[in-house]
């Protein structure tokens, strides 16, 4: 393998934690807590725009990590993960609760896949496919998230 196509792997992988036999996907989103801490000090419309040029760059690499492993959707592919994990916690406070409340979220519902994130992951391809499952939980953890702190429930 060469250079290029180990940096989109690594990318791709998390870091290589996409390469964890077990739980990929959940290592994947813990990688992305960092990058959700550091949005959380800037200015929303930073924070929109940063995830928003992310998410473009992780359908891009999971494109070209999908062709490299000549597979669809491989589990190693974490960087929709982490896409997802900061949609989930987009413009909310980070503090213990709201991570592991939006981490806990997340997941169940990246993993649940509930109307309509498994019709998406079965039903667009590539990259885009690979992502917007993803994009899709992060939504719902955000709405979740948002409706339990209304209540002051968090």
């Amino acid at each position: 393998m060469n250079f290029r196509n180990k940096s989109v792997m690594m990318l791709a992988t998390g870091c290589f934690t996409g390469y964890i036999p077990f739980a990929p996907g959940t290592f994947g989103s813990l990688v992305g807590l960092p990058f959700c801490f550091l949005l959380s000090k800037t200015k929303l419309s930073v924070a929109v725009l940063f995830i928003l040029i992310f998410i473009f760059f992780a359908i891009w690499i999971s494109s070209k990590a999908e062709k490299i492993l000549k597979q669809n959707d491989p589990g190693c592919i974490v960087i929709d993960e982490i896409a997802g994990i900061m949609v989930a916690l987009l413009g909310l406070p980070f503090n213990i609760t709201s991570a592991v409340a939006g981490f806990a979220a997340f997941r169940f519902f990246d993993i649940l896949k509930p109307f309509p994130i498994r019709f998406v992951e079965k039903k667009i391809a590539g990259g885009t496919g690979i992502v917007l499952d993803d994009l899709i939980a992060g939504v719902y953890s955000n709405i979740i998230l948002r409706l339990l702190l209304q209540t002051d429930t968090l």
